[in-house]
């Protein structure tokens, strides 16, 4: 589903706090009964005038076979209540262009109240797989974990902290600045995906750097999972060098990383496994873009291993479930993108994905959900995982919607 802000500046108090109830909800509930929403919200009746305002435009639904009345959040109505706690937050002022597209994520440009720019990056995970999925229907519902929008806001959450973790740590990523359900806000790189560049001065040094950034990621107990071109971006910076009379330009190339939700621990039963497409990944791409092929072999998850503790480096992969993102969560993320396929093989030609989001709409009565993106569709003006800002997007083009306080 697309990103369609414009209704928020017209909900009023009641209606966020209907929409508050049918989230609180879901947590015990797939389809939530309309009296444990009136309850929640504590809207005696008049709840209904709320509950039709906020399925009208797509925010929640009501399910056709459902065994009683009730109404299930959708990721339009999650994806509200996130821009909502930005809002109350002042993390988010204003919503953009929509940079990039993923096969498990949407990223848009944002800005603070003082015109800032920022990335959005929303996890929809589910929605590729809708097809698979869908006969696994009943393992589904017979799990909490199986929720795609429990998923996404554990692939947010882990993106978030390990974010942070690597930020402290000195590893080249963009610096994290809030998290609020399935939804990342974090700093805009002024940089390329790697795969967009066609050409680099010095293909050796850049590939060493990149090799070096896979086992220093191992020597603080993480692989990437996912260590490609489309998860590379490449800053570009320029300086001037006298020598004598002469003033000569200087490029440096510096890799930013992104995207973590598939990062795991060296300890992980698959870690050789993941460690080893990692490193062939960037050895294919510099053979077919850039010709250039290392003499070295290697290198080697044992080998990397023997460095792990060294130079007063910490296991991150300990850290980071310490601090917030549980083992436990760990687990039930990691075999739910396994069952459904999500393994980070960064692929492009399924990046758009079923815009249906679980079938939004598939299932539903005519008053549930309507089709609110019709009349805004625009291609998104960089593909796959790209954090980079496009020289077609700039300031200029934010959608000033600035969103009331109606509490």
């Amino acid at each position: 589903m697309r990103l369609d802000t414009k209704h928020m500046r017209y909900l009023t108090a009641d209606d966020w706090r209907t929409l508050t109830a049918v989230e609180t909800g879901s947590k015990n509930h797939e389809v939530v009964p309309t009296p444990l929403i009136e309850k929640l919200s504590g809207l005696r009746g008049q709840v209904h005038k709320n509950i039709s305002a906020l399925a009208k435009v797509g925010l929640i639904a009501r399910l056709k076979n459902a065994k009683y009345d009730g109404y299930r959040l959708t990721y339009g109505g999650l994806d509200y209540l996130a821009l909502n706690t930005y809002r109350k937050r002042r993390d988010v002022y204003s919503v953009g262009n929509q940079i990039g597209v993923g096969k498990e994520s949407d990223i848009f440009v944002v800005a603070d109240e003082k015109g800032v720019q920022r990335v959005l990056k929303i996890h929809r995970l589910g929605r590729i797989s809708f097809r698979t999925v869908k006969a696994n229907r009943d393992y589904l519902r017979n799990r909490s974990s199986g929720s795609w929008m429990y998923m996404s806001r554990l692939a947010a959450l882990k993106e978030y902290t390990f974010m942070q973790a690597l930020r402290e740590n000195g590893f080249p990523v963009p610096e994290p600045l809030a998290q609020s359900r399935h939804t990342i806000v974090m700093s805009l790189i002024d940089a390329f995906p790697m795969r967009q560049i066609s050409s680099v001065p010095d293909p050796a040094s850049l590939y060493a750097e990149l090799i070096a950034m896979i086992i220093r990621l191992a020597q603080f107990g993480l692989i990437h999972g996912d260590f490609n071109e489309f998860n590379i971006l490449i800053k570009e910076d320029e300086s001037q060098e006298t020598t004598g009379d002469n003033t000569t330009e200087k490029r440096t190339l510096t890799p930013i990383l992104i995207d973590f939700p598939q990062m795991v621990s060296i300890d992980h039963a698959n870690a050789e496994y993941y460690f080893d497409r990692d490193v062939n990944c960037i050895k294919r791409f510099f053979q077919r873009k850039f010709h250039f092929t290392s003499d070295e072999k290697g290198p080697y998850l044992a080998d990397a291993k023997k460095l792990v503790g060294k130079d007063d480096s910490v296991r991150l992969d300990v850290s980071v479930a310490a601090s917030g993102f549980s083992k436990k969560m760990a687990k039930e993320l990691e075999a739910y993108m396994k069952e459904v396929g999500v393994d980070g093989d960064g692929d492009p030609d399924s990046a758009r994905g079923d815009e249906d989001d679980e079938g939004e709409g598939e299932d539903e009565e005519g008053e549930s959900e309507q089709d609110i993106s019709k009349d805004h569709q625009t291609e998104p003006t960089a593909t796959a995982k790209c954090h980079g800002l496009p020289d077609s997007v700039g300031e200029s083009t934010l959608a000033e919607l600035q969103i009331k306080d109606q509490t």
